[in-house]
This record gives structure tokens, C-alpha cells and sequence, in this order.
């Protein structure tokens, strides 16, 4: 499965409700499950971003899919990227000539 590092920020509407945090993402993990994405780790952090999830998915469709899904509820924007492990950023050098 692939890895992805997702940065969000809370909307406006995110922001009033920001009580409801925790149980938006249980709901997000869930909902995540269901479209083949597993959320490794969630963290609230200080600074640019309000929230860091970290994904595995099968591709980057279905990557993209969950960043859409989540978008369309209206409490958070997001930058997914693309994470590689040091075993995929070998493989990926060996190529490089």
C-alpha cells in the first residue's frame, strides 16, 4: 500500500465546531476504511496546519477519492502527498543514472 501525509486546516465551519473534532475523525477513519484507505495516525498540531493524517492506500486514486470525500463535508481543506519509505526511495534512486 501506498503512504500519504495529509495536511489539513479547519474551514470556517470546522473551526465553530471544533468540539466535534475527535468524533469527526472516528467518523473520517471509518469512513475511510470503507473506501479501502487505512488512517494510520491522526495529529492535531500548532502552526499552518491544524490537523496531520497519515494514510495508506492502494493507490492514488483512492487517495485522492478519501481527500474529496472528507473536502466535501465542509470542516477541513487539505494537501495530500505522497510519502515514500526508505526501501521505495532506494528502489527509486537505483533508477536514477
Amino acid at each position: 500500500m501506498a503512504m500519504y501525509v495529509s495536511l489539513l486546516q479547519f474551514t470556517e465551519q470546522g473551526i465553530r465546531n471544533v468540539k466535534d473534532t475527535i468524533k469527526r475523525a472516528a467518523a473520517a477513519t471509518a469512513e475511510a476504511e470503507k473506501m479501502g484507505v487505512k488512517v494510520t495516525d491522526s495529529f492535531w498540531t500548532m502552526g499552518a496546519y491544524d490537523v496531520v493524517l497519515l494514510l495508506e492506500a492502494p493507490n492514488d486514486e483512492t487517495a485522492s477519492a478519501f481527500s474529496l470525500k472528507l473536502g466535501a463535508l465542509g470542516n477541513v481543506k487539505s494537501q495530500t502527498m505522497r510519502a515514500f519509505s526508505r526501501k521505495e526511495m532506494e528502489s527509486i534512486l537505483a533508477k536514477v543514472k
